[in-house]
């Protein structure tokens, strides 16, 4: 009887907790067995392996062959268990030594004809490898881009069963992939300077890259909301070798390309307003990254708010709150990083306008209402975006040192820098307590705050957003603590809330 064990990677969620793929060979009636909570998909495995040992020159066993992928408490899905099982029966039948399998993990889809395929969930796997085992790992060829992108394990690209198995008799030696400095190549992204005019949406749009607020542009069609959020990405900051590898893990999960030239530039995602909440929030059998998980420490951009409607935005209040989303399915749970920033943009009425005089007030009310309140109190930032006086064609050269890209990129990640130093997180992410100690106010702003708040009819959520704004404004301006100025120019960015209340009135 023959006995071998050997280790791959499950993929559940962002993680991959390590599986033993045990494989038994014994006398009897030939037949294949694969237990440990293995779903359909990787049950195909038994009509896989066999092709591919027969087409790659070897003799399947004739004999009962048991696999066991343990724990059997985590589940297992997808074709990622095939390479294992393949060298586990090879090693259980002696015709490699176990000892030589002792120090590697295996993953991969295998071909009928013994070819390795590429799979989803490489980056995970190879982050949890490194980060828990002193192991090396072979994996298909085909996915060699995002086995670049992880340094300090020993990685094995190999094209087909026969080359995994010549590694290990020792007959011919896989190469490994070499250590690699990391470089973003220039991004080409939209233009901060060929904005024209539109000062203070630009400069909310400042504001709202410094401390990674949540911004809504409001304003007619053709005023340039769109054109606004499409040049926040020249604003931030590349993203930190961390951050990057949560991003391309997420990017791998779901089987999108992850390439080195991209790895530190942020996402930006832009679903289309008939999106599901499935799609925005990720789901399925098998649970899987929606929009909001893609742009993780990125962009999502959400044009036309209201036409995705209420139930539709409504599950963002989760991710927007929490910075993570957990997808619960009857076969399985997942969760996902989703600490986004969320963008925004609308028509403040059906029509597009409300000075057009084809809507009324309870018609643009019924419109607005599309977007529930606590939704709107998750967005820090309300921006009115007014159609220009002048149609032209160029900036003023008066402005044209105002709205340097340059200049604005640096105030954002000085800013950045400053927040990073004084509290280890952007504004945005301030807890309520930590708010005081942050904010630094006197007793007659905080006064000043409390009857400004009083008078707008503030929730508390919206409060405390409103000095995550004003704290931000405190380090462009390079201030130590916030002041009046700071206050009260974070209370006026909440333009929906101010057409809602004169609807409401008229």
């Amino acid at each position: 009887m023959g006995y071998a064990v050997l280790r791959t990677r499950a993929a559940e969620g962002i993680d991959a907790p390590p599986v033993q793929v045990e494989v038994h060979l014994s006398n009897g009636l030939p037949r294949f067995d694969l237990v440990g909570m293995a779903e359909t998909s990787v049950k195909e495995a038994r009509d896989r392996v066999r092709s591919a040992l027969i087409n790659s020159g070897f003799e399947f066993p004739a004999r009962r062959i048991t696999v066991n992928l343990a724990p059997a408490t985590v589940p297992k899905a997808g074709s990622r268990y095939d390479l294992p099982i393949a060298v586990g029966i090879l090693a259980a039948a002696g015709m490699l030594d176990e000892r030589a399998l002792a120090q590697t993990e295996l993953i991969g889809e295998l071909g009928l004809d013994g070819t390795l395929k590429a799979i989803t969930g490489l980056v995970p796997a190879l982050l949890a490898i490194r980060n828990e085992t002193d192991s090396s790992v072979i994996f298909p060829a085909a996915c060699v881009p995002e086995g670049t992108l992880v340094d300090g394990i020993e990685r094995y690209p190999a094209l087909s069963l026969l080359h995994v198995f010549h590694h290990f008799s020792g007959t011919e030696k896989l190469q490994a992939l070499a250590e690699q400095a990391h470089h973003c190549a220039p991004r080409q992204v939209p233009r901060w300077d060929d904005i024209i005019g539109q000062q203070p949406a630009k400069r909310a749009l400042l504001i709202a890259a410094s401390g990674a607020h949540n911004l809504l542009f409001v304003g007619p069609p053709g005023t340039g909301k769109s054109l606004l959020a499409s040049r926040l990405l020249s604003l931030l900051p590349e993203l930190s070798i961390e951050e990057a590898l949560e991003v391309a893990a997420v990017h791998s999960v779901k089987g999108l390309t992850v390439e080195a030239q991209t790895l530190f530039s942020r996402p930006f995602r832009a679903p289309h307003h008939t999106c599901s909440p499935v799609a925005l929030t990720g789901g399925g059998s098998n649970p899987m990254p929606g929009e909001v998980s893609l742009a993780h420490h990125g962009i999502l951009f959400l044009d036309e708010l209201p036409e995705y409607g209420r139930r539709n935005l409504d599950v963002l209040r989760e991710p927007l709150e929490n910075g993570h989303i957990c997808i619960s399915r009857a076969q399985g749970q997942a969760t996902y990083p989703a600490r986004f920033q969320l963008i925004a943009a609308m028509n403040p009425s059906p029509t597009g306008d409300v000075h057009d005089g084809r809507c009324s007030p309870d018609e643009i009310l019924r419109y607005i209402n599309r977007l529930s309140g606590p939704l709107l109190d998750r967005i820090d930032m309300q921006v009115d975006v007014p159609r220009l006086p002048d149609y032209t064609l160029s900036a003023a050269v008066t402005d044209s040192h105002q709205d340097s890209a340059q200049e604005a990129k640096t105030r954002v990640s000085e800013a950045r820098r400053v927040q990073w130093q004084r509290q280890g997180k952007l504004n945005n992410q301030l807890q309520a307590g930590e708010l005081a100690e942050a904010c630094q106010l006197s007793a007659r702003d905080l006064a000043f705050a409390q009857r400004a708040a009083a008078q707008l009819k503030l929730s508390m959520r919206v409060f405390h957003r409103s000095l995550k704004v004003a704290r931000t404004l405190a380090d462009l301006d390079a201030s130590v603590q916030v002041g009046r100025s700071h206050l009260s120019e974070a209370m006026q960015y909440r333009a929906l809330d101010r057409l809602i209340g004169q609807l409401s009135s008229s």
